[in-house]
């Protein structure tokens, strides 16, 4: 039957959040050896992408150095509460033809109103600025959850997200909330508030949607 063709290909969490000091080791094999192999499977059929997926956007600015990507998997850093990846991740992937898929559109589950962040107990400053997107989101009668799981998509470089349901009844309501309406003025304020990036796309106005 010969061999089953996969689609994306990711190097798993390599990098210091994961390895710490062991990191440059880690990385190095990847790079002299690894990546080659990846290579090879890409240009055989046999993969159709290669990626990295990881939780730190420093390790893929290192990747893109020396390497050619076809997509990321990044989780829990370009999302309705950070957006650092704006500043440099974002414009390389878009000038390199690189997609990203967004993993933990929902930041551990802080942005559906849980208490973790980064997969722990949230820290107060975290808790904090997520109480104030939460206030901006009620006085618009949108739901948290349905801003962070739209908001990622609206970015060129932004192929999927991954939410990350538990069970048949979450993954419907994540549908739900992907199609709620969210009117201009919610992202508007968000970032008067100085609560979202101000060069950060935001998605279209849905106040039309039925």
């Amino acid at each position: 039957l010969g061999l089953a063709k996969i689609d994306i290909l990711y190097v798993h969490d390599i990098g210091r959040y994961q390895h710490g000091d062991a990191h440059p080791g880690h990385m190095k094999t990847l790079r002299e050896s690894g990546y080659h192999a990846l290579r090879e499977l890409r240009a055989a059929g046999t993969v159709s992408a290669i990626g990295i997926g990881v939780n730190e956007r420093e390790v893929l600015l290192e990747a893109m150095e020396w390497g050619e990507w076809d997509a990321f998997l990044l989780a829990g850093r370009y999302t309705l509460l950070e957006q650092a990846p704006l500043d440099d991740l974002l414009p390389k992937c878009l000038a390199a033809g690189t997609s990203i898929v967004v993993g933990g559109p929902l930041n551990s589950g802080i942005l559906a109103g849980r208490d973790t962040w980064n997969y722990a107990p949230a820290p107060p400053d975290v808790i904090e600025r997520v109480k104030r997107i939460a206030a901006i989101c009620d006085s618009h009668k949108v739901p948290l959850p349905a801003a962070a799981l739209q908001f990622p998509l609206a970015h060129k470089a932004v192929a999927a997200i991954i939410p990350g349901p538990r069970n048949a009844d979450e993954f419907c309501a994540n549908l739900d909330l992907l199609a709620h309406p969210i009117p201009a003025a919610l992202w508007s304020d968000l970032k008067q508030a100085k609560l979202l990036h101000p060069d950060a796309p935001v998605p279209e106005n849905q106040e039309t949607i039925s």
